[in-house]
């Protein structure tokens, strides 16, 4: 397998921009996901947001940012956006893993990029041991409102 070093978003791209075209055939066909919807946001995030995408199974982090002699490591959580379906959640959380913020990507039901949010990692830990809800407390999964609401938007297919 080639190393990260080696691999670039024109080649990811290039890859997810096929996959996306299966994705969308495979929803008009059968009215369900196909399931890349968190690779495309890792991608797009790295896209848009000049990250690096971190080793496959990398424990904790999807992606870094560096700047200077900080390296952020950042979650991507992604979620495609259908007017059917208005509690959406995001996938796990796990605060016992290595993280410095999560970053959400909103994805339109073409899943193309809508929205990018980005929480750091003491405003999620707060929402997540809020007491009051299972999925929240216990299962360390946040709606994507209450994401919303905690985090600060970094980039709008709107601007």
């Amino acid at each position: 397998m080639p190393s990260p070093e080696i691999l670039n978003l024109e080649d990811i791209g290039a890859i997810i921009r096929s996959a996306d075209r299966f994705a969308k055939r495979y929803r008009q066909l059968t009215g369900r996901p196909l399931g890349i919807t968190g690779e495309i946001a890792e991608y797009e995030a790295a896209r848009l947001l000049g990250l690096q995408l971190a080793t496959v199974r990398q424990s904790g982090y999807d992606a870094v940012r560096k700047r200077g002699t900080r390296t952020d490591r950042l979650q991507i959580k992604g979620r495609c956006i259908l007017s059917s379906n208005p509690g959406q959640r995001l996938g796990t959380i796990q605060l016992k893993k290595e993280w410095d913020s999560v970053v959400m990507v909103l994805l339109d039901p073409d899943l193309e990029p809508m929205a990018i949010y980005k929480a750091r990692r003491h405003e999620i830990t707060e929402a997540l041991t809020k007491p009051g809800s299972k999925a929240r407390n216990e299962r360390g999964a946040l709606s994507v409102s209450k994401f919303k609401s905690i985090s600060k938007l970094v980039w709008s297919a709107k601007n």
